[in-house]
């Protein structure tokens, strides 16, 4: 079954989330963004606006001044109109970084920002009519254009009701002085721009967690993604149960090296080998320092005994020990008993041939517990058969 088929019920990865905004799919609200340059705006300039008002006021008076020199040199006219140009300037270029910082800082806050070039990438699927009309009924489409549609009638009844309400008290702005005419005005303006800005605050507020939504419900997946993507992720079985056997092999080659130091090796007397060291200050039980099979327990054995570290012929000891503790491990409190019995005769071995202690009498029969042993447990399961 495809995954156009699937009910994709299920939320996306993380893996998932960050693979979309690495392509540019993020969920971004657009009334977030206006609210932020006009509100920015607005305040931006009514922080810049007396000392804006000052300059505007006194390039102006300079530009109006004329004399004699001035027509006798028209060389000036060119340096008027920079000092003016200079002086808007330093009105706008503030006003402007001013905007861009905060809707910077407003995308950064929320989370609406990607770094991709894949939006502007060429894609052909783009154009194809299906595609288009796909989209041009999707929830996304049907949210933005009910949202329009609301945007348009609420600020179309607001702006109404303020041209209704003020279209008389315009008409007498004629009649005031033109500083208090100016002044009116510009309350009258910081109420409307007031209300347009608390309209779109609501808008705002309602649209950034819906695009948030949106975006959740596009990448949704369905059970076969999320399968596929864990597969692509963590690996194939397969695969990394053949990685894990290599490094073991790898680990139990190179812990050949440590063979020397061990205090005996147990052998099954040729498919197993397994290197074994105890220091009672240090340890709390024995260790196994390396283990390997096949051509790597004569390996094991050839180095031992190079090293003159006694090997000991106990094939079920072997075999469990190699099946059940890793290099690095204490072996098993099952098997603390068994691995006793085999360093009590080494150390007394040793102990003899420094000339300390009796020769022992033979080589030990350890307890291993039978359901530690790997080749028991197999002839246990084919007696039930």
């Amino acid at each position: 079954m495809s995954d156009s088929s699937q009910d994709k019920n299920l939320p996306a990865t993380a893996r998932r989330l960050q693979k979309a905004r690495d392509e540019g799919q993020i969920a971004r609200s657009k009334e977030l963004g206006n609210l932020a340059v006009l509100g920015g705006g607005a305040l931006v300039m009514m922080a810049l606006l007396p000392m804006g008002f000052d300059a505007l006021r006194t390039a102006l008076a300079f530009q109006l001044r004329f004399d004699s020199s001035s027509l006798k040199q028209p060389g000036q006219m060119l340096e008027r109109l920079m000092a003016a140009f200079s002086s808007g300037l330093f009105i706008y270029l503030p006003l402007g970084a001013g905007m861009l910082v905060l809707a910077v800082g407003v995308a950064i806050a929320s989370g609406s920002w990607a770094i991709s070039t894949k939006p502007i990438a060429p894609d052909i699927t783009k154009l194809s009519p299906l595609a288009g009309l796909g989209r041009l009924f999707s929830k996304q489409q049907l949210f933005e254009t009910a949202k329009l549609t609301g945007m348009t009638v609420v600020f179309g009844a607001v702006g109404w009701r303020f041209v209704s309400s003020h279209i008389e008290p315009f008409g007498t702005l004629l009649m005031l002085p033109l500083e208090g005419a100016l002044g009116q005005l510009a309350r009258w303006l910081m109420f409307g721009v007031g209300t347009l800005l608390a309209v779109v605050t609501v808008f705002a507020l309602i649209d950034f967690p819906m695009q948030k939504f949106l975006h959740g419900q596009r990448l949704r997946m369905s059970m076969d993604e999320v399968k596929r993507e864990h597969k692509e992720s963590e690996g194939d079985p397969h695969i990394k149960g053949k990685r894990r056997q290599r490094q073991r092999e790898l680990a139990m080659g190179n812990s050949i090296t440590r063979v020397p130091k061990a205090d005996l090796v147990v052998m099954n007397p040729t498919h197993y080998a397994v290197a074994i060291q105890y220091d009672d200050a240090t340890m709390n039980a024995p260790r196994v320092i390396a283990k390997g099979a096949d051509l790597l327990a004569l390996r094991i054995r050839d180095v031992a005994k190079a090293a003159q570290v006694p090997v000991i012929q106990s094939p079920m000891l072997a075999r469990a020990l190699y099946a059940h503790a890793e290099i690095d491990d204490e072996i098993p409190s099952a098997l603390y008993t068994a691995v006793a019995q085999v360093l009590a005769y080494v150390y007394q071995l040793k102990a003899a041939m420094a000339g300390k202690g009796v020769m022992p009498a033979a080589v030990p029969v350890p307890e291993v517990p039978r359901e530690l042993d790997p080749h028991s447990k197999k002839s246990d399961q084919e007696k039930t058969r």
